[in-house]
């Protein structure tokens, strides 16, 4: 890949979808565009960029790169310490005082194949259960199709189940009946209470419905320099009740950002209920 198509691919990247492409990262882009080169039976990656920037690979071709060139590492119950403070704090503070019928409206922006729906899904379940008069609805965007699709259908391997206790392993998850295939999915009750949609943290608009109790965005923003975290921020917050929480990775910092968040543990902050 000559410099002059690395930099058109990465400008393109970072200004389209946020995600920052220095040059260290162009072998990295090589081998991850390398299965479209494949797919496409081009020969050059002069080629893929002349027929991705075209009318036509922009309408055919851009859905496919962008699949290849993020980043989807996630697990079941990551980083527990949120799902113990949801539980413990967030989920309990939210329902107080309230009369009557409340749906908890949840939020997993960057779910990547789902796994964070999912885990979502079993506390607010096990939470509802024991609360009178509460319900929740959680919405899982991604700006990947091929991501979508797998969390859509619920099918993992038995290895990445490892994290769910066992006790929930058998409340909320069915084995395959092909005993070869080693795979489980999740249970038609948690399914049913979750939607995915394509969506961009990038856009100027937010296109999900509502306001949201909890929004989780976790490992999404290291991937954006500072000023595109802070908008994204500031962005997700507008979709956020006043009262509800916004969860970021471990490794995400909101120091030094003008935000409209306040900060109660390090990577969790609360938008203040007069806001």
């Amino acid at each position: 890949m000559t410099t002059r198509d690395f930099n058109r691919l990465s400008t393109y990247i970072n200004n389209a979808y946020g995600i920052k492409m220095p040059a260290e990262k162009k072998v990295m882009l090589e081998c991850r565009l390398q299965k479209r080169l494949t797919a496409l039976h081009m020969s050059s990656y002069k080629e893929y960029c002349d027929f991705l920037f075209s009318d036509e690979g922009l309408e055919q071709e851009m859905l496919h790169m962008i699949d290849v060139v993020t980043t989807n590492k996630t697990d079941f119950f990551r980083e527990p310490s949120h799902f113990e403070f949801l539980t413990q704090y967030a989920l309990p503070e939210l329902c107080e005082g309230w009369n009557g019928y409340k749906e908890i409206n949840v939020w997993s922006a960057g779910c990547s194949s789902g796994e964070e729906v999912y885990t979502l899904a079993m506390v607010l379940n096990e939470f509802t259960e024991m609360v009178n008069g509460t319900s929740y609805r959680i919405t899982g965007t991604d700006v990947s199709l091929t991501m979508l699709s797998k969390a859509a259908e619920a099918v993992y391997t038995e290895e990445r189940i490892a994290d769910i206790p066992m006790w929930l392993r058998k409340k909320y998850l069915l084995r395959s009946k092909d005993r070869a295939k080693q795979t489980i999915r999740i249970n038609a009750a948690l399914r049913g209470r979750t939607e995915f949609k394509r969506l961009n943290l990038m856009d100027e608009d937010y296109d999900v419905y509502g306001k949201f109790d909890v929004i989780f965005c976790r490992n999404v923003l290291i991937y954006f320099d500072k000023t595109t975290q802070c908008t994204v921020i500031n962005k997700l917050a507008e979709k956020l009740k006043p009262g509800g929480y916004l969860f970021l990775g471990h490794s995400e910092t909101v120091s030094n950002m003008q935000l409209s968040l306040v900060p109660v543990q390090p990577t969790i902050l609360k938008k203040l209920s007069h806001q």
